[in-house]
């Protein structure tokens, strides 16, 4: 008769590996509840650890991989994001160029409300035309005003038709609590999104385009006689950082977007609303480098590996493996490790026929600190059942032992 399968108890021989691989399966810290009253500014972030002191507003401190959320504080509240919402631009921009739709050599005319913008400027030329791959840099490593308003009249003929081009992408995205007014931040009551959306939109952004991302880690740019720098405060400062985007505005404060790769590890923080260039530096740089020092990426199983043998009725072959189809990678806090328990259910044995890749358990992860996790397993061959003949002896031998 059927039965309930439980094994994988303790885990030590599954984590004494401890590589690092390329992980499908994260655990996430689920959105705060509606209604929840958002903690006071002067309160640290929460971490599975305990309280982590901040001086930003909004906060959120992720693995890029899993998912896996380290630390955050009021990473739902709805926020001024400044520049740092020209990522939403620039994902724009970057898609259109992998469609086709666009080409990096492709020039584009400087309007008149392009050439008189404020703020941060890349000092486009009135009338002139730009090629799409300058303009980038120009927004990307100048936060540039004025090139972003070149690329949205390219794109979509006006600022506003692109701003609700950016709203299209916005959802498609998942950014729930994101709305765009225009293509660079500038100061607007309805211009709001929230640390969440932006680090989600910043691992998109490093996820789906690897071939230009790379223009975040460019030091510094000169167009029309005059240089700058690269705006990001952790670019040489932190190791492995290479990227992403600040902002500033007096509704806003000091907020950045920041992430660092080392190894196979890559951390993405979003913190908001500091007073200052040098708090924003500072916060940013300790929430990261407390994310690589307390935290790791434990893998379970590799998406190859067989979890167990499940027995087979009436099948061709008397077990059937079960694999997770995926890498299975957890991002633990370092001394969690051995704390952690995993379970395997199914109902077995299996009845034939099996197809490869039909779900046929679960496994179940849990442990201290560790929200719980059922995640499906499947068949990894395909098991025929048995001619009628055959199937006699196992029927009678089945019924002998009850």
């Amino acid at each position: 008769m059927p039965h309930r399968r439980e094994l994988l108890g303790g885990t030590a021989a599954l984590l004494a590996a401890g590589a690092l691989g390329n992980p499908a399966i994260a655990q996430r810290r689920g959105p705060a509840r509606a209604g929840a009253a958002a903690p006071p500014p002067g309160t640290p972030a929460s971490t599975p650890l305990g309280p982590l002191d901040t001086q930003a507003k909004q906060a959120l401190l992720i693995d890029a991989d899993t998912g896996a959320v380290l630390a955050e504080k009021n990473a739902d509240e709805r926020m001024h994001p400044s520049s740092m919402s020209k990522l939403m631009t620039v994902y724009v921009v970057f898609d259109l160029l992998k469609q086709g739709r666009l080409r990096m050599d492709q020039t584009l005319t400087v309007s008149e409300k392009a050439w008189r913008m404020g703020g941060s400027k890349m000092f486009v030329e009135l009338g002139s035309q730009i090629s799409v791959n300058d303009l980038l840099h120009g927004v990307i490593v100048q936060s540039g005003n004025d090139a972003c308003v070149v690329l949205a009249e390219g794109v979509s003929g006006s600022e506003t038709q692109f701003a609700e081009l950016l709203n299209e992408y916005g959802k498609r995205l998942g950014l729930k609590d994101s709305t765009f007014r225009n293509a660079t931040g500038w100061p607007d009551p309805e211009h709001l999104m929230t640390c969440r959306d932006l680090a989600s939109l910043s691992r998109h952004i490093i996820n789906d385009f690897p071939e230009y991302y790379g223009i975040f880690n460019v030091r510094s740019f000169q167009w029309h006689g005059i240089t700058q720098e690269n705006r990001d405060p952790l670019l040489g400062r932190v190791a492995g950082a290479d990227g992403l985007k600040t902002g500033h505005t007096e509704d806003g404060g000091y907020g950045l977007a920041g992430t660092a790769k080392r190894g196979e590890r890559r951390l993405i923080a979003v913190l908001n609303g500091m007073t200052s260039m040098r708090m924003r530096a500072e916060e940013s740089e300790r929430m990261l480098e407390w994310g690589f020092r307390e935290f790791e990426n434990v893998v379970l199983f590799r998406a190859s590996d067989t979890v167990e043998q499940a027995p087979v009725y009436l099948g061709d072959r008397p077990t059937v493996p079960l694999v997770g189809g995926r890498d299975l990678v957890m991002t633990l806090p370092r001394q969690w490790r051995r704390n952690l328990a995993v379970k395997l259910r199914y109902d077995g044995p299996v009845p034939a026929p099996i197809a490869k890749g039909q779900e046929i358990g679960q496994l179940e992860v849990s442990g201290q600190g560790v929200p719980p996790m059922t995640l499906p397993l499947y068949a990894g061959a395909d098991v025929a059942k048995l001619g009628v003949l055959s199937r006699i002896p196992a029927v009678i031998g089945r019924w002998v032992s009850g």
